[in-house]
């Protein structure tokens, strides 16, 4: 999301976004229930179509008039998007999701200590390393039974955050309110609709996929996507900075309780020195959009 520097948060905005953050973890946590019955293009497909409906309910984006320039920036936008959730879901069908997230969140880390150029933030992004060569348990399992395509799908899942992260402020600089998110997800959801009718066929369209479906475009987009809007009126962007450097620990959670994943102490020491990192970089940011753009892959 963009927002510009606001006042210092208090206890009610921050709540809207710890809400906001939970709820984006647990429907990604969802997801990965979804994935064993119609697979990650038809659980993406879902995704993006049904928080296409519920947000064209809503917001009526103007489409016409609009230049070849706004067109190929909200192409880009709803490209990132769509290979990030791609990503993301394929790495949760091989990772915890705890896991997933902490690595998928090395990206929008990266960016703002590239952005600062700063080398206190230097030593962050490498505390944040250490954190995850931590949760993924490189220094105490076998390499052999590392899943390391699965943590390439995280890493991968995390670049396209990044690149979310650029192409949201480029995005919203050239559409008003929600037009450019309303016409990002409907782009997402044309190109993989179609894949995921082919891939899962019928299973797509069952009433438990269709009801779960609704579930994650609740948790991970209506929900989420509300909160924040009313929460970043009130809250400075640092502030916001700190909040979302919580969604790894709420991805932990979340795992824990739908699906009873239960990470280890040093996984949960590692995910505690990306958390700690991600504050010292982004807690620090005001007035950015880098600080204040949610996972979107949730």
């Amino acid at each position: 999301m963009v927002t510009s520097a606001g006042r210092p948060g208090t206890a009610h905005p921050v709540l809207l976004v710890l809400l906001a953050v939970v709820s984006v973890q647990f429907g990604g946590a969802l997801a990965a229930t979804l994935l064993p019955l119609v697979g990650v293009v038809g659980s993406v497909a879902l995704r993006l179509t049904l928080s296409t409906a519920m947000l064209w309910a809503l917001v009526r984006p103007r489409v016409r008039g609009r230049s070849r320039a706004d067109w190929a920036v909200v192409g880009l936008f709803s490209a990132a998007l769509t290979c990030m959730n791609l990503a993301f879901y394929a790495s949760l069908a091989r990772l915890p999701i705890g896991v997933a997230v902490t690595i998928e969140f090395l990206g929008p880390l990266a960016l703002a200590a590239a952005l600062s150029r700063q080398a206190r933030d230097a030593l962050a992004v490498l505390a944040a390393l250490t954190g995850v060569v931590l949760i993924s348990e490189a220094l105490t399992v076998p390499w052999a039974q590392l899943d390391l395509t699965g943590m390439l799908l995280a890493a991968l899942a995390g670049a396209c955050w990044a690149a979310y992260i650029v192409l949201s402020a480029r995005t919203g600089a050239r559409f008003e309110g929600l037009d450019g998110i309303a016409i990002c997800l409907a782009l997402g959801a044309a190109v993989t609709l179609p894949l995921g009718l082919v891939t899962a066929g019928a299973d797509l369209w069952q009433p438990r996929a269709i009801l779960t479906g609704l579930g994650i475009a609740l948790l991970s987009s209506a929900i989420p996507y509300s909160l924040e809007l009313l929460a970043l009126r009130h809250l400075a962007a640092g502030t916001f900075g700190v909040l979302l450097s919580l969604e790894p620990a709420a991805a932990a959670l979340a795992g824990l309780l739908v699906l009873s994943q239960l990470l280890g102490p040093l996984q949960l020491l590692g995910m505690a020195l990306v958390v700690v990192a991600s504050i010292a970089v982004l807690g620090r940011r005001t007035g950015s959009t880098l600080s204040a753009a949610p996972d979107p892959s949730g």
